[in-house]
């Protein structure tokens, strides 16, 4: 399935900004389940420096400057990018949760698709008894990695609220484990932390969700604005897998991944540090459309 995404960040600012350096991450992968066939971003106002890197994680980061005093900033990024992407049966095989473990502890690798880099805390996911113990119960001794993930995905979807008022950015794991509210990206840390609480590796996603879905189906949560789901290695034989605990679903070609990273702070579309405004507006405004 090839789509054509435009994904556009406006920042309005209550006074003139002088200096803006950003980060954008904005450029969807190319791997195993997808095919970048363009991209493009256009920045108003123009900036003074524009520099691309590849960071430890595989993702395309784009760094540029602006020095032009300006009110608003916008960023049109737009990609077309060909999905095919094959998930494996809900109920299928797959090695003992326990094995996995073992497996990717030691495995000797340090590149961006080694076990070991998804394991341990991070700064937005860390490890809590509480969320340890809430995934647990997903796997009993000996069940199928595949199993489990699943079991955990499909708890996170049916026993916490989808609500885009509840939280923020910033708003502590804890938080939303407590209250069973939250968004995509809060779900996903949830998941996550349960996973490694339990040593198994889990990685963050970042992406897209197509915005208009096939004929008879339910549109899924989330497809408004960029996505997040996670990522689970599930051994050596099989490598990782997509698990979208907001709308309790194998990732398969609805999703075109654009980074992946710990949590969100290693994928953020869009940050930087800016000099001069006390007070700003965000819009983000997503459109996924298949072609045809």
């Amino acid at each position: 399935m090839i789509y054509d995404i435009r994904h556009v960040t406006t920042y309005s600012y209550s006074s003139q900004v002088s200096f803006a350096r950003c980060s954008l991450r904005l450029k969807p992968l190319s791997d195993a389940g997808q095919r970048l066939i363009s991209h493009s971003v256009d920045i108003k106002p123009r900036p003074a420096s524009r520099a691309s890197r590849v960071d430890f994680f595989g993702t395309d980061t784009e760094c540029i400057l602006i020095e032009v005093p300006h009110r608003l900033l916008r960023i049109d990024s737009r990609s077309r990018v060909d999905v095919s992407r094959k998930a494996p049966a809900r109920d299928g095989g797959s090695p003992g949760w326990e094995s996995v473990r073992e497996a990717a502890f030691d495995s000797s690798s340090l590149s961006a698709g080694a076990p070991i880099g998804y394991v341990f805390a991070s700064p937005l996911a860390p490890i809590q008894e509480a969320v340890t113990r809430y995934a647990v119960q997903s796997f009993p001794p000996g069940r199928g990695i595949l199993a489990g993930a699943v079991d955990l995905m499909h708890r996170v979807r049916t026993e916490f609220k989808y609500d885009a008022k509840a939280t923020v950015i910033s708003t502590p794991l804890q938080e939303v484990f407590e209250k069973r509210h939250g968004v995509c990206q809060d779900f996903a840390h949830v998941m996550i932390a349960g996973l490694r609480g339990l040593g198994l590796p889990a990685a963050y996603v970042s992406g897209y969700l197509r915005t208009y879905p096939p004929p008879g189906q339910p549109r899924l949560q989330g497809a408004d604005a960029t996505h997040a789901w996670v990522s689970v290695w599930c051994g050596n034989e099989t490598g990782w897998i997509g698990f979208d605990p907001t709308n309790d679903i194998l990732v398969e070609q609805d999703h075109i991944v654009l980074a992946v990273g710990r949590d969100f702070s290693d994928v953020s579309p869009v940050d930087g540090v800016i000099v001069g405004s006390r007070k700003q507006k965000l819009a983000v405004a997503v459109d996924v459309l298949p072609v045809e």
